[in-house]
This record gives C-alpha cells, sequence and structure tokens, in this order.
C-alpha cells in the first residue's frame, strides 16, 4: 500500500511516500526548483518520490495533506475582524492564494498528480506529532511539538503507545514561542522562517541584558511552560511586520536593517531571547514529563530545530532519552501526516522498533549511480579523476588533511535542513582558517556563523559533553574542558577579533561559548562518510572533520551533479567530488557567471 503525504503553500513544501509503513522517499521542493524554502505545491518532489519506488499516481492507495486548511483560514478570519480594518492589507494579499488553492486542495492535488481518489487531511500538530514519534527509536514516548502556527495550535503536548498517539493539550494562536523568536529574528534584521538559526548562532556573542524585560513586559510565562503574549507589542495579527513601534522603542530604536552591521544591541537580543526560549522549552518539557510519566521524548515542530534548546533537555529535564524528526519544520509534515494515515486512520500494527529509529539516516531523497555522473561530467568536459574502492575515502582525508575545503556529493541526498554527509562541503576543523575562509569565500555569509563538526560516534565523547548519539545534528554539546583554550574577556573585543581566538584544538567548530552542533557518525548509517572521517584521523589523530551544507547563502542544499558542479565553481572550493568522480578547481575550464547571479538568490 502506498501512501503520499504533502506539505505546501505555507513555506518548505515536500512530499513523502510511504510503503507499507516504511519511508520510502521524501524530499523539500526547494532542491529541485532552486528556491529557498518554495511554498508552492510540489510537483518535483512528488515525481521524484513516485519514480523512486517505480510507480505512477494511479498506484496510490491515499494521499494525506498535512494541514487542515478550513481551521487555518477561519483563524485567519477571526484574526483579522479582530484587528479590522487594520489587516485589510494583509487580508487582501492573502485572498488570491486561498481562493485559488488553499481551500481547494483536493482539486490542487488531483490536477498536480494525476490521483483520483479522495484526499486525507490530517491537523498540523498531528503531522508533526506523527513524524516525531512514528519514526522514533522508542515504543512508548512522550511528545511535545511546537512551531509557530498550524490551523489554531502553536504547541501541543501528548504521548505515542505502540500505533497511537494521544494529545492532551494544546497553546492556541496567538500565543506562540515560534512566533516569539520569529519577532526577534525579524527584529535584528534577519529573514522569518529562515534566519531563526542566525539567531541562534549570534546568541553566544551577547549578554542576556533584555531577558526580564521580555519576561515582564512580552510575556506571561507560566510554570507549565504556557505562554501569554502582550499583542501590544506585536504587529503579526493585522499588519506585514512581527513588531511595532512600541517594541522598537522597549528595545532602544528600530529594528536592524538586514545586511548593515550587527551591533552590540542584536548580539544582546539574540542572547536574550535564547536564553528565554530556553527556559520556555525546559518548563513545558518539565510539564510534559509530569503529565505522562514517560521516560522518552520525541520533538517536532519548527522550534525543535533550536538545537541549543534541546541540548538543556537532554541535560536538564528528567527525560532519559530524546528523539527529534531530523525534517522538524513544516517540510517533515508530509512525512507526520502519511505516518498518521498508515497507523492511525488505517490501524496498522508498528513494528517494535527495538531502539533503533526508522528514519533511515534521513537519507531520503535522490541518488546518482556513477555512470550518470561521469557521462554528465564527460558531455561538459568537466575534467575528472576516478577515486574508487579503498583509495576514496583515504584521498579524499588527505585533500582535507591539506588544508583543501571539498565538496562532497555521495548516496542519496538528506531530507530535512541539516547535510549530514551527502551533500556536505568538508574541512579540516584544527586549523584556525577554516571557519573563515569556509563562511566568506565559499558560503558567503555572515562571519560570525559557526560549523558543525561530524565526529565518529564512538569518539565523539573524547571531543565533546556528549554520551548519545547525534545522528541529525540537532543537539548542541560543548567542546570537552580539556580541549578549550583560554579566551580573553569578551565585551571589550570587537566581534571581528574574538573571530580570530582560537578556542580550543579544534577551533573551527568551536563556537565563542565552547558549544557545539555535532553529527555523530556510524558506519551503518553512512559507510561512505564514517569511511572519511576514519582516513583522517589515521592521518591527523583527529576524529572529527567541518561539515556544512553543500550551498552557498540564499541557496537550497545542492540536489544533482549540475548543481554541485555550479556551486563548486562559483565559490573557492579546491576539490569536488561526486561519487566516484573527484575534479580540482585547477584544472576546469573558464567558468562564465552571470555577473548579477547573487543577487538572484534569496538573501537575508
Amino acid at each position: 500500500m502506498y501512501i503520499l503525504g504533502i506539505s505546501c503553500f505555507y513555506h518548505d513544501s515536500a512530499a513523502c511516500l510511504v510503503r507499507d509503513g516504511t519511508i520510502v522517499a521524501a524530499a523539500q521542493e526547494e532542491r529541485f526548483t532552486r528556491k529557498k524554502h518554495d511554498p508552492r505545491f510540489p510537483q518535483n518532489a512528488v515525481k521524484y518520490c513516485l519514480e523512486e519506488s517505480g510507480i505512477t499516481s494511479q498506484d496510490i492507495d491515499y494521499v494525506v495533506y498535512y494541514d487542515k486548511p478550513f481551521l487555518t483560514f477561519e483563524r485567519l478570519l477571526m484574526s483579522y475582524l479582530t484587528v479590522a480594518p487594520k489587516g485589510l492589507r494583509s487580508w487582501l494579499q492573502a485572498m488570491p492564494l486561498w481562493l485559488g488553492q488553499k481551500l481547494l486542495i483536493p482539486k490542487v492535488i488531483q490536477k498536480e498528480t494525476g490521483y483520483k481518489g479522495a484526499v486525507l487531511f490530517t491537523e498540523h500538530h498531528e503531522a508533526h506529532a506523527a513524524s516525531a514519534f512514528y519514526p522514533s527509536p522508542f515504543n512508548e514516548a512522550a511528545i511535545l511539538t511546537m512551531d509557530g502556527v498550524g490551523e489554531w495550535a502553536t504547541a501541543s503536548y501528548g504521548f505515542g503507545s505502540k500505533n497511537e498517539i494521544s494529545l492532551i493539550k494544546e497553546l492556541h494562536f496567538p500565543d506562540s514561542l515560534g512566533l516569539l523568536y520569529s519577532a526577534f529574528t525579524y527584529f535584528a534584521g534577519f529573514k522569518v522562517n529562515s534566519g531563526e538559526y542566525k539567531l541562534m548562532g549570534l546568541a553566544p556573542y551577547g549578554i542576556p541584558r533584555y531577558k526580564d524585560l521580555i519576561l515582564s513586559e512580552l510575556i506571561d510565562l507560566k510554570a507549565d511552560g504556557s505562554i501569554r503574549l502582550n499583542l501590544s507589542y506585536f504587529d503579526f495579527l493585522g499588519g506585514l511586520r512581527m513588531t511595532n513601534r512600541r517594541f522598537a522603542k522597549l528595545f532602544g530604536g528600530p529594528p536592524r536593517k538586514p545586511e548593515t552591521e550587527i551591533t552590540p544591541r542584536e548580539m544582546d537580543i539574540a542572547a536574550s531571547i535564547q536564553d528565554v526560549t530556553e527556559e520556555i522549552v525546559l518548563k513545558m518539557a518539565n510539564h510534559v514529563y509530569k503529565e505522562t510519566g514517560q521516560k522518552n521524548l520525541c520533538l517536532a515542530g519548527g522550534v525543535a530545530l533550536n538545537c541549543v534548546a534541546n541540548g538543556r533537555i537532554l541535560r536538564e529535564s528528567p527525560f532519559e532519552n530524546i528523539w527529534i524528526q531530523p525534517s522538524a519544520g513544516d517540510a517533515g509534515g508530509a512525512l507526520g501526516a502519511a505516518l498518521a494515515v498508515w497507523y492511525r486512520y488505517l490501524g496498522n500494527q508498528r513494528a517494535n522498533p527495538n531502539g533503533h529509529d526508522s528514519q533511515q539516516g534521513s537519507y531520503l531523497g535522490p541518488s546518482f549511480c556513477n555512470e550518470d555522473v561521469e557521462t554528465f561530467l564527460a558531455s561538459k568536459g568537466y575534467p575528472f579523476h576516478g577515486i574508487h574502492g579503498d583509495q576514496k575515502a583515504g584521498t579524499i582525508a588527505e585533500q582535507i588533511a591539506q588544508g583543501k575545503i571539498v565538496g562532497y556529493m555521495a548516496g542519496r541526498m538528506e531530507f530535512g535542513p541539516r547535510a549530514l554527509g551527502a551533500r556536505s562541503i568538508l574541512g579540516d576543523p584544527r586549523s584556525t582558517d577554516t571557519q573563515t575562509v569556509m563562511n566568506l569565500k565559499i558560503k558567503y555569509r555572515e562571519s560570525f556563523r559557526p560549523f558543525a563538526p561530524s565526529v565518529l560516534e564512538e569518539k565523539a565523547s573524547e571531543y565533546f559533553d556528549m554520551h548519545t548519539p547525534s545522528p541529525y545534528m540537532l543537539l548542541v554539546a560543548d567542546v570537552t574542558k580539556k580541549r578549550r583554550l583560554p579566551q580573553p574577556p569578551g565585551e571589550e573585543v570587537p566581534m571581528l577579533e574574538r573571530l580570530k581566538v582560537k578556542r580550543s584544538d579544534i577551533p573551527a567548530v568551536t563556537h565563542l561559548d565552547y558549544s557545539a552542533r555535532l553529527q555523530t557518525v556510524n558506519q551503518k548509517d553512512k559507510a561512505d562518510y564514517y569511511a572519511i572521517i576514519s582516513e583522517f584521523e589515521k592521518l591527523t589523530g583527529c576524529a572529527v572533520i567541518v561539515n556544512t551544507s553543500f550551498n552557498v547563502r540564499g541557496e537550497p542544499i545542492i540536489c544533482t551533479p549540475e548543481d554541485a558542479y555550479r556551486c563548486f565553481m562559483r565559490t573557492q572550493m579546491d576539490v569536488l567530488v561526486i561519487e566516484n568522480c573527484m575534479l580540482f578547481k585547477n584544472e576546469q575550464p573558464f567558468w562564465q557567471e552571470k555577473e548579477d547571479w547573487r543577487r538572484e538568490l534569496d538573501l537575508d
């Protein structure tokens, strides 16, 4: 039985195909269209899912959408009536899409896919909960979902047991931790639904001097983690902005304009809202533990991508184990909706996970055989070298150890926002120059942004205060004390100077506060990537490499060999590996690029 899950029309559209309860394929539409966070119907992602399974739309038994549009429309209508006539402009802007597509989901799906059957719907947070629990390694677990908003809910909690999910309580719009964090993202000059992770990365540079102000003026925080927003400071109900003039007055001036200098105010604001968010999430987790009595916790929703908060749940909450859906945002709703139909709607039994998740490393996207890669490179006249068998991992590791930056594409593309060694840019973590070179000359992004380490799973505790696997790069842990180096006092030193200070013996992956968002790599999930890190350790004695997503700022992670080559030539990467083909920059023909290519990207 085939079930197709779809999420679209808000942000991060995606499709997922489940066959008899097994995830066959899943991908975000942005990877095919090259439009970051593409909200349109996931036409290309659906096509890929069907091709991966070798079926057509006629073979699909059920199609399910991850949201109930009429409930969402009700929320928009009620919100508009609450503030009318203030929100007329945003209401008029939203209506064409609603009347043309969002309220006609079955017709849109049938038209776009050729599917003739009935279309099912899950609630938004039900899809998040299903995406968190069903692929998890637990037979029983508490479930906590947190995001901006879906229909009316902004957070929910409950528990899962075998094939059943029970959601107990919800927090409702407009009271939302996700929207609160997005409001500060907007105020700090970053793009909402895209720049939240930048705010999290900026937080260690500041002091949480505004924390008490946020808690006293902006929110009423309850013991159970629920919040009530003071809407007099926000403009998202009826306006086209997240915050208003009163908010700006509270924080000493207007929002930072995008692309302008980041000042100490933005650093302190980032530190403050991150502190508040962690406190709220911890209160929520503690309450959920009391209510459910479970030892395991599953997380999903956009807030679950806040890996600093996740790390604190793991360290400080009563839960013994946590599992976070790698595609925790809206894209993962497609996966959750499909699994909800298989287990909740159809009542199928769930196999005993025995402590192993069924996410398959989140390597659920397209792959390209080496023959096709060679044909593509040869047809374009791009010189390459074949690297095969045992020599492949060692050859790549040698390049990294020599300080080269390597673009790496191998196997199935990752599902979710993190590159996990299938579409990654790799570097040497021991070099003090790696972070600067990667940020400014390859990723074309803000210099303060940290890079993630990939570490051999069995060696992780030698480098980080982490004693549990973190295969999906969704947990933050501190570098062990024996590897740290002292830093000068922070406030007196400008940001760019603080970036140059060596903080540990793996400086390229050590953030300002000695933290790192790490990925643990094992042989079972990604044997080729594990082999590269193992060979790097043999050469250098270091079982860690730098891993950042294979893209430039404003562009989605690469999908195809053509995407990989274009990104390689647009940047100062030294080496490109696509399957068993290795390319060196100095051997490539002249690359003619449109002068304005960077302006076409969704830079924020």
